[in-house]
């Protein structure tokens, strides 16, 4: 499961300079940091070969000598980025809608911040007070909490952790009475990973995959019921 945190505030808040100082400060502690960018305004690709491409093609790579680009001609969801960020921790800017990770609320707009928290805050940071949320004093503190305490539920809502929603686990365990180990999701018998990465699994899912696999390989000489099986697809 991914340790991620997202930050979020209304605009102009300095959402893009705290993300890029808590990347900076990761880094220099060791850590593999990939940063994720929320935006209405879409992407500024104008004028370019790639934005020239995006127009004919579902996808566009870039390789250059030191930097690839991957750009998809359409909206994806986080989960399927993910696998893709090759990180230990990441960073989303904004994401107001997400209810399945943490979050760092950017306070100091004139709006009512108050509707950020969502019961998913770790801390604050900036002027002013988010009522039962730690305020932040410095990027330190706030690099070593989303160390300790940033995490992603796989936003399914499937409800076998006993919750309704991610949202509700995802809030037990902001305040302490839970912990990512309790989504069920992440802990099926069928084990499937990408790029070394398990996927989460509902238990519906779970028990078709696996009880179709299971009947299906009765009928192979060798297969021995109640064995660990592990088959591999490249």
């Amino acid at each position: 499961m991914f340790k991620a945190v997202s930050v979020v505030g209304f605009k102009k808040s300095g959402k893009t300079t705290l993300v890029l100082e808590l990347a900076r400060e990761l880094t220099e502690r060791g850590r593999k940091v990939a940063a994720v960018k929320f935006t209405h305004h879409g992407l500024d690709l104008d004028g370019t070969d790639t934005s020239r491409f995006a127009q004919e093609c579902v996808s566009v790579a870039g390789i250059g000598p030191k930097i690839t680009t991957l750009l998809w001609n359409s909206t994806r969801q986080l989960q399927d980025i993910f696998p893709l960020l090759d990180a230990e921790i990441v960073l989303v800017e904004g994401g107001k809608s997400l209810t399945w990770l943490p979050r760092i609320v950017v306070l100091g707009t004139d709006e009512d911040e108050s509707q950020l928290d969502n019961g998913l805050a770790l801390a604050s940071w900036g002027p002013g007070v988010l009522p039962g949320v730690r305020k932040a004093d410095s990027v330190a503190e706030l690099a070593t909490l989303v160390e300790s305490r940033s995490f992603s539920l796989p936003g399914l809502d499937c409800g076998a952790c006993g919750r309704e929603s991610c949202l509700a686990l995802a809030r037990e365990i902001v305040i302490g009475e839970a912990d990512a180990d309790f989504c069920v999701a992440m802990q099926a018998k069928l084990c499937v990973k990408v790029g070394g990465r398990r996927l989460a699994l509902n238990p519906f899912l779970d028990r078709l995959v696996t009880g179709t696999i299971r009947g299906l390989l009765t009928e192979l000489k060798g297969n021995v019921p109640g064995q660990k099986l592990e088959i591999i697809l490249e």
